[in-house]
């Protein structure tokens, strides 16, 4: 290093110190001796992001990069100069040669400091500017061989140079003063420069300029062309300036948080104003553009233009104008006569319904139906069809499927715990906070005008003093109103007629009279044993093998395994709480995978118990020994079932009858309806009025838990009660279900296949039904039916006959 540059290190190094903030200015003489420096054949090359240095400023650096880190300790512990470049791409974190800009300065290292998070900060001055030749290392950083780049400089007696330097002065001092962020001793130092190259390098490497223009800056060899660059980047730095001090000067108040909003809603409409453009005049046009490429009807065209006329002459800052402009995009947004092709391949149709469900024949017969209408007439309303059953049946996942097989879009609405009327039909625009109702919002949603549209658990809906939703959904669920459906956001007509609506529920007691009226009620019974077997093979199984990450060989359940997973661990009409168990044992399995066990359990009957638990009791039949026992069937909304009705007779001062079982009204009517009729009747048992005089007759139904109610246990009470009072013997292995008169009549009841397919999980084989519901029977399937024998009857004394043997038993539960 030569004696020129150890002059200027040691004045730097005399008032740089680590709590130093000022930085001295280059003066005239330290220039000339830096010009006068021989540059050297080859530099260690530092790349800076986000900086450029320029000859003679002084500039703080961070330095991260452990190449870096290495190159800065080696030229300390040296000669202390380095070459600096720009690179390329802020971005590139390990540069290579072709990421560098091919000029950069020559920097000596002032400063090396230690901060308080552990980086190094290094303080380095510009020397010359050089280019890069050629390198000869890149490791552990970067080295090339450089030449030098000279600098063409105007005569000093250049007058327009010189004003081209007083220019700069004047528009750097202007900025220095409109600005508040930098501290006013800045202009002193301008003023004080004498070199007018140090000059331009000094406000080239401090002004608000990209990095990309400062390289561009440092690669003019020619001063003056480079000051004339600087003085046109000041100019609209100063244009800048001014504007936004003019903004703040117009709405400049006392700024609480309501005014601070205000202040930057102006200051963006000065932007816009100023730049020619205006964010609300462009949404009203894109409006227009939008409503332009609608289908919609005269009436709603109308309607539109009325409506966006409103929005034009309101003030954008008034609470109304967003929920105008949301009315507007409801009106845009909605699918008006946009429909789907229907998808009329019978065929395809019936291979795609019966691909994803097994059995639901009626509901599949009858899409089928409407699609073959439908392709004939070419145009048809929808039917409103309504899924009635069990759950886990699959009525949910059928619309899925039919949507599927129509080639239709599909969307869902749950209606379960559903209060609010103003959920269907929306709320009127007046009330903050306004919105349409689910219906519109979800053909919205699905952009189409006739989708396959499930109303989920229909029979769950609710009613409180904010309206009755079941009443608003009679417009939704009726052929003759829905083409004309009122919305009371939309406040406009709009056709439902080309939906297909397909309701699900439960139980159709809680739906009201006149909805169910409306829908084509469709029963979806539960499955078969034999049914539940091929749905967990072609559904249930690959479905749950795919949730749990198993291979196919992995996940091998045989039919004799799942059937005792049906029949010990599940007790439903569908199918939902076998899949469980089914994840369940993959679970297992899996669990044995994920931890690299050598071998894998292989499911079978026997090891069942390890896997799922102990088994559950059984709906088994329990037998005869005592009389008053009978086996009577029940239908819940889990499907059907079996119950038990005990009778015991005690004597007493007078004839009593008690009904314990957590029993419903309209079941202790059907007891006291038996004893009433047995009274009058007595001859029917061979019994005489004193057989009833001075009893207590007590009838119970076991698992006093559990709520029971309905009609059908009518002629099982009868039974019992005869049995008990006769001490006759139920004949073995019989179950019956009907409801009973006075007049000594049977009485058809529901949920046939339900309770036949219960007697059949309990081992039941003989069942005694109303003659009535012989139609019923008749629609079932002749494998549900195999090894069951019914009996119908008409009259309480036929299922006497056939119930009631006419030898006593023994046991008895007689007092």
């Amino acid at each position: 290093m030569s004696n020129s540059f150890r002059d200027i290190e040691l004045k730097l190094s005399n008032v740089i110190d680590e709590d130093s903030e000022f930085i001295p200015l280059l003066t005239q003489e330290d220039e000339e001796l830096m010009n006068n420096e021989k540059i050297p054949e080859s530099l260690p090359i530092l790349p800076l992001r986000n900086t450029v240095l320029f000859p003679g400023v002084v500039i703080p650096i961070t330095v991260g990069r452990d190449k870096s880190i290495q190159l800065i300790r080696d030229a300390y512990k040296g000669d202390k100069t380095i070459g600096v470049v720009s690179q390329k791409n802020d971005l590139v974190e390990d540069p290579v040669p072709s990421d560098l800009h091919q000029v950069g300065t020559i920097a000596h290292i002032i400063k090396q400091l230690r901060m308080p998070d552990g980086s190094t900060t290094v303080i380095i001055q510009g020397k010359k500017r050089f280019k890069l030749k050629e390198f000869v290392q890149t490791e552990p950083y970067m080295r090339a061989k450089v030449e030098g780049f000279s600098e063409v400089k105007p005569l000093k007696a250049d007058q327009e140079f010189s004003a081209l330097v007083g220019s700069l002065k004047d528009l750097a001092v202007q900025i220095i003063k409109q600005s508040p962020q930098i501290p006013t001793e800045a202009s002193f130092a301008i003023n004080n420069i004498e070199s007018a190259s140090f000059l331009v390098n000094f406000i080239s490497s401090n002004s608000n300029v990209p990095t990309a223009e400062k390289q561009k800056m440092l690669e003019l060899p020619d001063l003056r062309e480079r000051a004339t660059m600087v003085l046109t980047h000041l100019t609209q730095e100063l244009q800048m300036l001014q504007l936004k001090n003019e903004i703040q000067s117009k709405v400049r108040v006392d700024l609480d948080k309501q005014q601070r909003e205000y202040f930057l809603h102006q200051q963006m409409k000065t932007i816009q104003d100023e730049l020619g453009e205006n964010t609300n005049e462009q949404e009203l046009r894109d409006f227009k553009e939008r409503a332009a490429k609608k289908k919609w009807s005269k009436e709603v065209a109308e309607v539109f233009e009325k409506q966006i006329s409103k929005l034009q002459r309101m003030n954008p800052n008034a609470a109304e104008y967003s929920i105008q402009t949301n009315y507007l995009e409801l009106l845009l947004d909605l699918p008006w006569g946009e429909y789907t092709t229907d998808n009329f391949n019978l065929k395809n149709a019936e291979k795609t319904l019966n691909e994803d469900h097994h059995g639901l024949d009626k509901v599949k017969e009858r899409i089928l139906e409407h699609l073959a209408v439908l392709k004939l007439k070419g145009n048809l309303k929808s039917p409103i069809l309504c899924l009635y059953g069990p759950p886990g049946v699959g009525k949910t996942s059928l619309g899925k499927s039919i949507a599927k097989a129509l080639g239709r879009k599909y969307i869902r609405m749950s209606l379960g715990g559903l209060k609010d009327e103003s959920e269907i039909r929306g709320h009127r625009k007046t009330y903050i906070g306004a919105m349409p109702g689910r219906i519109m919002q979800n053909l919205k949603k699905v952009q189409s005008s006739n989708p396959v549209f499930v109303l989920d658990e229909i029979d769950k809906v609710g009613a409180d003093h904010h309206g009755d939703p079941s009443s608003a959904l009679l417009e939704v669920l009726d052929p003759e109103q829905n083409s004309t459906f009122y919305d009371n956001f939309l406040e406009l007509d709009y056709d439902l007629s080309k939906v297909l609506f397909i309701a699900t529920a439960n139980s159709l007691s809680s739906i009201q009279p006149a909805l169910r009226d409306r829908m084509e009620i469709i029963e979806i019974n539960g499955y078969t044993t034999e049914d539940k077997i091929a749905i967990a093979q072609k559904h249930l199984l690959p479905k749950v093998q795919e949730d749990s990450g198993l291979t196919k060989s992995q996940l091998k359940v045989s039919d004799k395994v799942i059937e005792k997973v049906i029949e010990d661990y599940t007790r439903e009409s569908g199918v939902r709480g076998l899949e469980k168990k089914i994840s369940k044992i993959a679970r297992h399995i899996a669990r044995e995978v994920a931890g690299n066990k050598k071998n894998i359990t292989k499911v079978n009957e026997e090891n069942l118990t390890k896997i799922l638990g102990p088994a559950h009791s059984k709906d088994k039949y329990q037998g005869n020994d005592v009389p008053g026992v009978v086996t009577g069937l029940a239908w819940t909304q889990q499907g059907g079932d079996i119950l038990f009705i005990e009778s015991s007779i005690s004597e007493g001062k007078e004839q009593k009858l008690t009904l314990t079982g957590n029993l419903g009204e309209v079941m202790k009517e059907s007891a006291v309806i038996a004893l009433e009729y047995l009274k009058a009747h007595p001859t029917l048992i061979d019994a005489t009025s004193e057989t009833f005089s001075n009893k207590n007759i007590h009838v119970h139904v076991p698992e006093g838990a559990t709520p029971k109610d309905g009609p059908s246990a009518g002629i099982a009470m009868l039974t019992s009660l005869a049995s008990a009072l006769t001490k006759r013997q139920v004949k073995r292995g019989i179950a019956m279900t009907g409801e009973i008169t006075l007049r000594g009549r049977v009485l058809a009841i529901g949920g046939v296949q339900e309770k036949l397919l219960a007697a059949k999980r309990a081992g039941i084989k003989d069942i005694i039904l109303c003659e009535e519901n012989r139609k019923d029977v008749e629609d079932i399937k002749q494998e549900y039916l195999k090894g069951l024998h019914i009996n119908y009857v008409t009259h309480m004394s036929e299922v006497l006959e056939i119930a009631l043997l006419k030898e006593k038993v023994k046991m008895s539960l007689t007092a």
